[in-house]
């Protein structure tokens, strides 16, 4: 089996292939601000001088003055790209003349307000969408956006200051910024410019400070803009990790993960990590492992993992479901490649000795989780209660299960009597192959403890009727004990490989049928035309 240590040295295939497109592409930074008037546009307009003094190609693609004299002065001395005029209903509408700028092909274009709304016939509808044309180009970009401008975060804004936005831009751009300057300004130093008449006239400047200007407000908006910026440095640091191949974590930021499953008390663990990751101001994400043994849950494991990842992603959870083997091993692969400081678990349900016998999830992730921080949760008392009760029951079923015993005892029969036939013929080594039949067999029908039952019941029967002396359960050939225990160790390994095959045949069906689901489900809502026929897809 390969080293899985070796794939974390290696850089992350989406991480290269992330950066060579955006070498392929212009670079584009965002002067963010928390609200109009902080000084975006004085900020970008400042720093395309600079690039203008050390040679760079610069020029405006559209910059809004707004009747600020210390804009317009920094305006003076730059090529600007004339406007393109857009005749509607009448009215003579001016836009960025976006083909002018392709044909100029500058190293350097000034846009300013990115959620702006371009005018009928347009080519695109958006702003943002004539800048990320200019990036396809090649050309570097920079641009100025609001906080209140971001999708994610319109109903937050809109909860704040009461006021919707409409012209919004997707978080997607903000993802593909490769730099975010926030502009940064103080409610006071704000509200001092505003009653300046900086930003606004006098009597509009009233009554922005009564309502969406209230340092209130902006104290909310600040920290909204911080925490998003925050929030794509992090994912920035992430990607630089992940492309050069950087093991983690790196505490540079703190980043919450956890685990869930279809026990009971999942939702404890759940909540636990939204108040954790609200202590720490970080994000965070539910993560489920979905092993073989996944396939076999009951539906009512099903229903509440369901509601678990539901819950998670409510309260504002990335849900994450990757295929594993090791539970322990690929939760720390994956929270190591992602860059999670923090992992929440739960206590763990088993009883000790099936803890001794299959191991312990809490234990491993523990001992193996390195400078990562472990949370170990419990559920509250009713959910402590059902735990039990699940638990107990799934003891219960598991010692009183008899029919695969059964099943495990006819084969190995079977196989006895179908190598007392050849035992004339055949060398007594080659007898053990026979009994390997048997075990494999219960291993397909019965699972793994069926197998190992028929390991030990072969080995029996192998040693009373075939080694010498026969009848008996001494051995007095040396090597026929060493035999013996290498074919316990082969039925052993063999019936554990054959149950982990059909449990990943298992699984592989289950994903196959979800895929199709999901396939035949887009299928459907791609032919849907009205609302009428996405609720007819939806509710069939």
């Amino acid at each position: 089996m390969p080293d899985d240590r070796s794939n974390e040295t290696r850089p992350s295939p989406d991480a290269l292939l992330d950066r060579a497109e955006r070498e392929a592409r212009g670079r584009l930074r965002i002067f963010l601000g928390a609200a109009p008037g902080v000084g975006k546009t004085y900020e970008m307009l400042m720093s395309g001088r600079a690039r203008l003094a050390d040679g760079v190609d610069v020029v405006i693609g559209v910059v809004e003055t707004h009747g600020r004299k210390e804009t317009q002065v920094l305006v003076d001395g730059y090529e600007v790209i004339p406007r393109r005029r857009v005749d509607y209903k009448g009215r003579m509408l001016e836009e960025m003349d976006l083909d002018a700028i392709l044909a100029r092909r500058p190293a350097l274009v000034l846009v300013d307000e990115l959620a702006h709304t371009n005018a009928p016939g347009s080519r695109h509808p958006k702003r943002y969408l004539d800048v990320q044309e200019i990036l396809t180009h090649g050309i570097d970009v920079y641009t100025t956006l609001n906080i209140q401008h971001v999708e994610s975060l319109n109903d937050v804004v809109a909860q704040i200051t009461r006021v919707r936005v409409r012209e919004t831009v997707p978080d997607s751009i903000i993802d593909q910024a490769d730099d975010i300057e926030i502009i940064d300004l103080t409610p006071d130093d704000l509200i001092k410019r505003l009653e300046e008449g900086k930003v606004y006239i006098p009597s509009t400047a009233r009554r922005a400070i009564e309502n969406y200007f209230s340092p209130g407000n902006l104290t909310a908006l600040r920290e909204l803009a911080l925490r998003r910026t925050a929030q794509r440095v992090d994912e920035q640091l992430l990607i630089h990790m992940q492309a050069h191949a950087i093991p983690g974590p790196w505490a540079a930021g703190e980043r919450v993960l956890v685990c869930v499953d279809a026990r009971p008390g999942g939702a404890a663990r759940v909540r636990y990590a939204r108040r954790l990751a609200d202590r720490l101001r970080a994000p965070w994400t539910a993560l489920h492992v979905d092993t073989p043994r996944s396939a076999g849950m009951s539906e009512e494991d099903k229903d509440r993992l369901a509601t678990l990842l539901r819950l998670a992603e409510q309260l504002g959870a990335e849900v994450t479901t990757i295929p594993g083997q090791n539970v322990a091993q690929d939760i720390v692969r994956h929270a190591t490649a992602n860059n999670f400081t923090h992992i929440v678990i739960g206590r763990p349900t088993r009883s000790r000795w099936r803890e001794l016998i299959e191991g312990s999830l809490t234990y491993d992730l523990i001992r193996n989780a390195g400078d990562i921080s472990v949370h170990v949760i419990s559920g509250n008392e009713r959910n402590a209660e059902a735990t039990s009760r699940t638990v107990k029951a799934a003891d219960e079923q598991w010692q009183f299960e008899i029919w695969p015993y059964l099943k495990a005892t006819a084969y190995v029969v079977g196989s006895l009597a179908f190598a007392l036939l050849l035992h004339q013929f055949l060398d007594v080594r080659n007898l053990a192959i026979i009994f390997l039949i048997g075990v494999l067999t219960s291993a397909v029908t019965g699972g793994l403890w069926p197998a190992l039952y028929a390991c030990l019941i072969s080995a029996i029967a192998f040693n009373y009727f075939f080694l010498e002396p026969r009848y008996t359960l001494t051995i007095q050939d040396p090597e026929s004990i060493v035999a013996l225990a290498v074919f316990l160790v082969v039925a052993v390994i063999a019936s554990n490989l054959t149950v982990r095959v059909q449990r990943q045949a298992v699984a592989a069906r289950a994903r196959a049928r979800a895929t199709e689901d999901i396939y035949l489900f887009s299928k459907k809502l791609a032919g849907a035309g009205t609302l009428d026929d996405v609720l007819w897809a939806t509710a069939f």
